[in-house]
């Protein structure tokens, strides 16, 4: 099930999105809280158009979200974002003069209406 969003702005030009999303993914699966690494799902989205703060210096962020069936515990949310957030720190590599921040957000998705089917190969 996880879903989960990289978001990062595009003057992080050197971010490599395909190793950070293969390490992300990696994460979960080490976590032992997914059955099965299929079902992790994950994409990166630059942003072109974006703005952190108002001060007038070259500023960056990475953001990812992680999409969860519902009924974790606040502890196994905590352990899976600190989990996220190392990865992170693990594939970028930040750029000298840019003020970077890096955040990862889980988010409940109710169990109740979540619906999915699978067509494997």
């Amino acid at each position: 099930m996880p879903q989960l969003h990289l978001e990062y702005s595009a003057n992080l030009r050197d971010l490599d999105t395909d190793k950070a999303l293969l390490r992300l993914n990696s994460a979960l699966v080490a976590s032992g809280q997914f059955g099965d690494e299929v079902d992790i799902k994950s994409r990166a989205v630059a942003h072109e158009t974006f703005r952190v703060g108002i001060a007038p210096v070259e500023r960056a962020f990475v953001h990812v979200k992680l999409a969860l069936l519902s009924g974790r515990s606040p502890e196994i949310k905590r352990q899976l974002s600190a989990s996220l957030l190392e990865a992170l720190k693990d594939v970028l590599a930040v750029p000298a003069g840019i003020d970077t921040q890096l955040c990862v957000e889980i988010l409940d998705i109710d169990r109740d209406s979540y619906a999915k089917v699978r067509f494997p190969a």
